[in-house]
C-alpha cells in the first residue's frame, strides 16, 4: 500500500495559526426536567488550512455539538471557539454546512434550492446564477438543474445540498453525517465524489460521522471521540496517498488502522454502555 507523501496531506507550514481553533471548549445542555447535561467537556482541537478532518465517536458523544459551535450556531457554555484568530459569535458567510438530511424545499426547482442562500439573503441571484451551475455540474448533476426533489434520490438530494452549501463559496465547509441516511453502496459512491470535489479547491472540511472506514477514507486525520461526556481520545494521521479508490476499503493496512480506532473505542468503552464500540462499523 502506497502511503502519502507530505505533498498529498495538506497542513499547514510550521508556526502559522490554525484556521479553527477550539481551546477547552465545553457544552452543557439543560433538561426539560432541570437536570444538566454535558455534551463536552474541556475538548481543545486545531484544524489546519486546507485539511480534511474526520470526526467519529458514538451516539450522543457531542460531535454533532462540536460542529455546532463552529458554525456558531450554538455558543460553548466555557471555553472558545475562534476561526482565522476571530472569536466565533454567530454564523458567518465564510462557513458552510451539511447537515444529515438535505432539506431542500420541495416547491423548488434544482436550481433554486442551490440558489437559496442567496435569495434569503437579499443578494443579486444574477451575480451567482453561473456558480450555480457550475456547482451543479460539479456534483453530477448538470441536467437536472429543473428537475424537483422528489424526481430525485437520496444521493443526488444530498448533492443539491452540498452544492448549495458552497453557493458562496465558503472557505470552510461543515459536514454533519450527510450520508449517514444512504444505502451503503450510494454512501460509497458519494465518499468518492466528496474526495474528488475537495480535492478541487482543497477546501477546510471538518466531517462527523459514525462509520470508521468513512473516516478514514476521506480524513487527513481522524479525531476519536470519547463518549458523553465527549473529549478527544486520539488524533490518527491518515497516511493513504490521494486520490483513494473503493479498493482502499478492502486493503490489509486500511483494515488495521480500522482496528486500532475501534481498539480506543474499547479502551474508553463506559460499563454503563456496553458494546458502543461495536457500533462503528
Amino acid at each position: 500500500m502506497r502511503r502519502a507523501p507530505a505533498s498529498d496531506t495538506p497542513l499547514s507550514p510550521a508556526g502559522l495559526s490554525p484556521t479553527v481553533e477550539l481551546r477547552s471548549v465545553s457544552r452543557t445542555f439543560q433538561s426539560r426536567d432541570g437536570n444538566r447535561l454535558v455534551a463536552v467537556a474541556d475538548t481543545s482541537l486545531d484544524i489546519r488550512e486546507g485539511e480534511f478532518v474526520s470526526i467519529v465517536g458514538p451516539s450522543g458523544c457531542g460531535k454533532t455539538t462540536l460542529l455546532r459551535m463552529i458554525a456558531g450556531l450554538i455558543a460553548p457554555s466555557s471555553g472558545s471557539v475562534l476561526v482565522r484568530n476571530s472569536p466565533v459569535r454567530g454564523p458567518r458567510p465564510d462557513v458552510g454546512v451539511v447537515f444529515q438530511q438535505a432539506h431542500l424545499l420541495p416547491w423548488l426547482k434544482v436550481l433554486s434550492n442551490v440558489l437559496l442562500p442567496v435569495d434569503v439573503q437579499g443578494l443579486k441571484r444574477s451575480e451567482y446564477t453561473e456558480r450555480a451551475a457550475q456547482l451543479i455540474e460539479m456534483v453530477g448533476l448538470a441536467g437536472f438543474e429543473s428537475r424537483l426533489p422528489g424526481e430525485l434520490s437520496g444521493g443526488m438530494q444530498q448533492r443539491v445540498a452540498l452544492a448549495r452549501a458552497l453557493i458562496r463559496d465558503p472557505s470552510i465547509l461543515l459536514m454533519d453525517e450527510p450520508f449517514g441516511a444512504l444505502d451503503a453502496m450510494t454512501r460509497e459512491t458519494m465518499n468518492v465524489e466528496l474526495q474528488r470535489i475537495w480535492a478541487a479547491d482543497r477546501k477546510t472540511v471538518v466531517f462527523i460521522t459514525h462509520s470508521i472506514p468513512e473516516a478514514l477514507f476521506l480524513g487527513d486525520r481522524v479525531i476519536v471521540m470519547t463518549a458523553r461526556p465527549g473529549q478527544v481520545a486520539k488524533t490518527v494521521t491518515v497516511p493513504f496517498a490521494r486520490p483513494r479508490g473503493v479498493e482502499l476499503f478492502g486493503s490489509a493496512e486500511f483494515a488495521a488502522l480500522a482496528a486500532d480506532i475501534r481498539g480506543v473505542f474499547n479502551e474508553h468503552e463506559s460499563g454503563d454502555r456496553p458494546g458502543y464500540a461495536t457500533m462503528l462499523g
